[in-house]
């Protein structure tokens, strides 16, 4: 079940929350718990449900784990060292996220390297494993460091499943969410909370199916062709991508903010505008934030605690390296190694960038950003190396110009060697396309992100029309077809 379908939003939706505010309003806070847990299992569960004992075993043993480990914390004594303990958890995670994600990449890449001809096991992702696995990696490092204070299992496990978050973010942080869970006893239905709710939810919705999803069609075609792209349509492609990537991400991370506002949960907020950024520090710092802070705290740390002496140089090879890792986390790939590393390499360029105090006015910082995320999105969309080499091609001009037949009778444009017909055919574009992209571009750059335009709106008829006729309008638009970006994560 995805946000963006009816039964979720007229059926699943709603009835949660009927019987989510029925129980509150009787001060029932373990059973309105309860109740949202059995709600979000059901949502995982509407996938595949043979994949619900592979999170709930996960999550019985990061619990067991992490209340091994804060007994230690605690003055307990056992037999065992913590260190023992923590290293089998933390080896545990890891083993379940290589075998369901990694291991055909390993295959083939042993395959290329010794020759051999081995099998691929073609194991069927299970949703949001990246998500919940990471999560609770977090919660094992927390309690070995003696950080874990709530230890129920019910809220737990409603931190690990809560269906808002599960399937494609925002990756939550136990300190942050489980003491919500324990204050839900003293809720009540807020109006006000349930509007904005609403409205986060909606704009949400608008960004993944009337934007993003008209974008995926450009990008589809263009990074599946096999037809050598031009230089227009190969920008085109590459901007689609980059657009359809930007509106379907933050476009969920609303919908699962306002899902949680409904229910007087407050979750991290996601993204903040990261195509205004000005550097690749900054774009960080926007861009799936709650990943950032997952790195810098769980694994640019620990790298750096490995030197035995912190300089400059060896923090930047620590960024270099878990940018690496982060690449590697989002797909099994070398794609995404390049990906990660093309990030690792702009954080580390940046980083000494500001530290000789070097001159970077802020509209060449943002032209330089905003086309180095756009290309090293290439690498990320494309399914081989060779496809992502073929699109960077044609957006280096090096497979021609081609402009639209109505400009053929313009000699200049003949001399310079430029061909002219169906320019857009081979990402199976219109003026629409490039008009589109125009628009986006303006949209992502000066106007206000949605948690700037609901965090100041007030509740009034006026707003609530055009609530009703952006959600009208996303509601129409989801007949279309649609892609569900997170079936690699």
């Amino acid at each position: 079940m995805l946000f963006n379908s009816l039964e979720f939003i007229f059926i699943f939706l709603p009835i949660s929350l009927l019987v989510y505010f029925s129980l509150l309003r009787r001060r029932l806070a373990i059973a309105a718990k309860s109740w949202l847990l059995f709600a979000s299992l059901l949502f995982y569960s509407w996938w595949n449900i043979k994949y619900l004992p592979l999170i709930l075993g996960s999550i019985l043993f990061n619990y067991t784990i992490g209340g091994l480990l804060a007994e230690y914390g605690s003055g307990g004594k056992r037999p065992i060292p913590p260190k023992a303990i923590f290293i089998t958890g933390i080896a545990a995670n890891i083993a379940l996220l290589c075998w369901f994600k990694y291991m055909d990449f390993f295959i083939g890449t042993t395959n290329v390297l010794l020759s051999t001809q081995l099998p691929f096991l073609k194991i069927v992702l299970p949703l949001g494993i990246s998500f919940f696995t990471i999560t609770q990696i977090a919660f094992l490092v927390d309690a070995y460091e003696g950080l874990v204070e709530e230890r129920n299992l019910l809220s737990y496990t409603l931190f690990v499943t809560f269906f808002p978050h599960l399937l494609a973010g925002p990756i939550l942080h136990h300190s942050e969410m489980m003491p919500q869970f324990e204050r839900l006893r003293n809720s009540v239905l807020n109006w006000k909370n349930l509007y904005l709710g609403l409205t986060l939810f909606f704009l949400g919705l608008f960004k993944k199916v009337v934007i993003a999803d008209t974008f995926s069609v450009w990008a589809t075609a263009g990074f599946d062709t096999s037809q050598p792209l031009t230089l227009i349509p190969a920008w085109l492609a590459s901007l689609s991508y980059t657009f359809q990537l930007y509106f379907v991400f933050s476009g969920f991370c609303d919908m699962a903010e306002g899902i949680g506002w409904m229910c007087f949960i407050s979750l991290p907020v996601n993204f903040n505008s990261p195509y205004k950024a000005t550097g690749i520090i900054d774009f960080w710092k926007r861009w799936h934030i709650s990943l950032t802070n997952f790195v810098t705290t769980y694994l640019y740390t620990p790298i750096l605690r490995v030197f035995d002496r912190i300089t400059f140089t060896r923090s930047l090879v620590a960024i270099f390296l878990a940018m690496l890792i982060s690449g590697f986390w989002h797909g099994a790939g070398w794609n995404f190694i390049i990906w990660g590393g093309m990030h690792g390499l702009g954080l580390v360029i940046n980083h000494i960038w500001k530290k000789n105090k070097l001159p970077m006015p802020s509209l060449l910082g943002w032209l330089i950003t905003f086309n180095f995320v756009n290309v090293s999105f290439v690498f990320f969309r494309s399914k081989s190396l060779e496809g992502a080499l073929a699109v960077l091609k044609g957006m280096a001009g090096l497979n021609g110009v081609m402009l639209h037949r109505s400009l053929a009778k313009v000699q200049a444009l003949k001399d310079m060697g430029i061909s002219f017909g169906g320019w857009l055919d081979p990402i199976k574009g219109n003026d629409q396309t490039w008009i589109m992209a125009v628009c986006a571009l303006l949209i992502v750059v000066f106007w206000k992100n949605s948690m700037e335009i609901v965090s100041n709106a007030k509740p009034s008829w006026g707003r609530l029309c055009i609530l009703m006729l952006i959600a009208f309008w996303a509601l129409l638009d989801m007949g279309k077809v649609s892609e569900f970006l997170y079936f690699q994560f």
